[in-house]
């Protein structure tokens, strides 16, 4: 019970990503400590044990995605926003960070999974490589063009708003 309460949020997190849907997130991350368990004596000890479990639920998670067939856009980004004691200051980056996390829910799922993967669980190319049973080049392409294409539809959005006010 401790290791499941020590690790819960954050694998749920991690889940929650993914998938995009807080049942479907809680019941695989409920599977993934299942999975764990009945596969402890599997663990070698080469990484933390985070590590160990985290990868098990990123591949349940993509296991569900996978079987989905569909696009699933984020909602949870964790992003450490700096304090600050100007208020506008503060605005701005709330509406920056929802304009991102926006962006990043339209972005294709391949290319989605890897930002995700490289930028917010902190994987590197090699592991997502592995974990995506894709090459390293293909991991470092996608998300080279997950950037190029996050950053074309935060563009986008910001002209239709422009046009929108005139």
């Amino acid at each position: 019970m401790r290791i499941y309460k020590l690790y819960y949020k954050a694998m749920f997190n991690t889940s929650l990503r993914i998938v995009n849907d807080t049942a479907e997130a809680e019941d695989i991350m409920q599977e993934s400590f299942l999975d764990a368990f009945r596969r402890l004596d599997s663990y070698t000890a080469e990484g933390s044990f985070g590590m160990w479990l985290k990868r098990i639920v990123v591949n349940n998670s993509l296991d569900a995605l996978r079987k989905k067939k569909e696009s699933v856009p984020l909602e949870e980004i964790d992003m450490d926003i700096p304090d600050t004691n100007d208020r506008y200051d503060e605005e701005e980056i709330q509406l920056r960070v929802a304009e991102v996390k926006d962006a990043i829910t339209r972005l294709p799922d391949e290319y989605r999974v890897v930002l995700t993967l490289f930028l917010l669980e902190g994987y590197d190319h090699e592991e997502i490589s592995y974990i995506l049973k894709i090459s390293n080049q293909l991991s470092r392409t996608r998300y080279s063009r997950a950037r190029q294409k996050l950053l074309e539809i935060i563009r986008e959005n910001r002209l239709k708003k422009i046009s929108i006010c005139n």
